[in-house]
């Protein structure tokens, strides 16, 4: 049982213990929270609210609504959606705010609610620590009868994200349509399995050519939520057997985009970002950001499009941060995660899966060929489950000690970098563990490195 306060937004397991877990008294005081710190702000009443797939999702839904309608705000509940949805949905009602109500990648017994600001981004560390400081202050006072809020449902939001898509003049929807693709989709038993599908409608793609697996949205995930390559052996399987052009995976909320080559093969997750920066790249000059967790192949493929990458530190708010400083046209994470700011300064699978197509229907190639023309690294992501009696601040600080002589950042975590290879740990925002990246020219060498590392770890524990 957890319940886990940061950037990344209110997160815990359902069930449990009021302040232990994500319980309805904590979902309660954290949207009361949030809901006062919007009334501060300005005089703007409108809040977007959304939800995932969750099997918790309608119950935690209704305590939010309720919450907010209490303080006087007006709430616009835009149902079962995506993450990016909702962000866009916040600027399409010009709301004071919004709340996601997901935990992402996490599994089904986690829900989470992600806050957004007038502009339909996450809000800042400082923003979220004022939030956290009403909270723990019961800080905030109710509306009297005649001053509630109200409550509407719209319908539409989907559509309007779809729409502003398809749109987009570097979206290709006649390519896409002369391409004639056939897709397979893993919906991992949430909103991708609704938004997906009529998103490639809308590019072209014909309906008898998508395949849904995992279709049902119940929140009983069919495999871990997370699209790495160990949970996706079905949909690569699914490629196989339709003898389909691409396989996509998303993450319950849609904020997560990889993909599966027509062979069955893994595209990369690390590489979703790759191909469509270098697609956008093609087309405009300009620079990318990733986090420090992601592959250099980006920083590549920029540098061959004559752009200049820039590093951040992990959590979208601080990609966001740092795209606005250096202009990006597209950056992301590593984790399948676009950005796209012509489209809205949050992760989306939906234009991910746009660009990419794009791309991919221009080239005239498949998917696997795509893959291989870019540098070849591999990533090695494992992580360590965090004890109470475990000083992660030393860890880290004896880490960077210890390899002082290599290119040490630790903006992040501790961050080392040698000549053909690099290892980031830190912990995480949305779990109670130790994140280890490692990457090199080869599985078997990244692997290696992150071992090398979670040994020292372990010595530093024991001692």
């Amino acid at each position: 049982m957890a319940l886990i306060k940061s950037i990344s937004g209110i997160r815990g397991t359902i069930g449990g213990k009021p302040g232990e877990t994500l319980s309805p008294l904590d979902v309660v005081r954290f949207s009361a929270a949030f809901g006062t710190w919007l009334i501060k702000q300005s005089d703007n009443k409108k809040v977007i609210i959304g939800r995932d797939g969750r099997i918790s999702g309608e119950m935690v839904q209704r305590l939010v609504v309720s919450t907010l309608n209490a303080l006087g705000l007006d709430v616009i509940d835009v149902g079962l959606s995506t993450t990016p949805t909702v962000e866009m949905a916040v600027t399409f009602n010009q709301a004071a705010g919004g709340i996601i109500l997901t935990a992402s990648h996490n599994p089904k017994e986690w829900n989470a609610l992600k806050l957004l600001n007038h502009k339909g981004e996450f809000i800042s560390g400082a923003d979220g620590a004022a939030v956290l400081k009403i909270a723990s202050n019961d800080d905030y006072i109710f509306a009297s009868v005649d001053k509630l809020g109200t409550y509407s449902f719209n319908e539409t939001a989907l559509q309007e994200h779809i729409g502003a898509i398809i749109n987009y003049p570097l979206v290709n929807l006649d390519a896409i349509k002369k391409r004639k693709f056939k897709v397979v989709v893993d919906a991992i038993n949430s909103s991708g399995a609704f938004a997906v599908p009529n998103l490639l409608k809308a590019l072209g793609v014909s309906a008898k050519d998508i395949i849904v697996i995992n279709s049902e949205v119940n929140g009983k995930f069919a495999h871990n939520p997370e699209p790495l390559p160990q949970h996706l052996t079905e949909l690569c399987n699914e490629v196989n057997k339709h003898k389909a052009d691409i396989g996509i995976a998303v993450d319950p909320d849609v904020d997560r985009l990889c993909f599966v080559c027509e062979d069955g093969s893994m595209f990369g997750e690390e590489y979703t970002l790759v191909a469509v920066a270098d697609y956008m790249l093609s087309k405009k000059a300009g620079n990318t950001v990733s986090n420090m967790s992601s592959t250099r192949a980006l920083k590549d493929v920029t540098e061959r499009h004559g752009g200049q990458y820039h590093s951040s530190a992990v959590g979208e708010v601080n990609v966001v941060t740092q795209m606005k400083a250096v202009n990006a046209i597209i950056g992301g994470e590593g984790n399948g995660g676009v950005i796209f700011p012509e489209s809205h300064y949050g992760r989306d699978s939906l234009v991910g899966i746009g660009l990419f197509l794009t791309h991919l229907a221009n080239k005239g190639i498949k998917a696997s060929e795509l893959r291989a023309s870019y540098p070849a690294y591999v990533i090695s992501k494992n992580k360590i489950e965090l004890s109470a009696d475990l000083n992660v601040d030393l860890i880290l600080a004896t880490v960077a000690e210890k390899y002082k002589n290599e290119q040490v950042n630790t903006i992040d975590g501790v961050k080392i970098d040698f000549p053909d290879r690099w290892v980031h740990l830190r912990k995480s925002n949305t779990e109670p563990i130790i994140r280890i990246y490692a990457e090199a020219s080869s599985e078997a060498e990244a692997d290696t490195l992150a071992q090398q590392i979670i040994d020292v770890i372990k010595e530093i524990a024991k001692a």
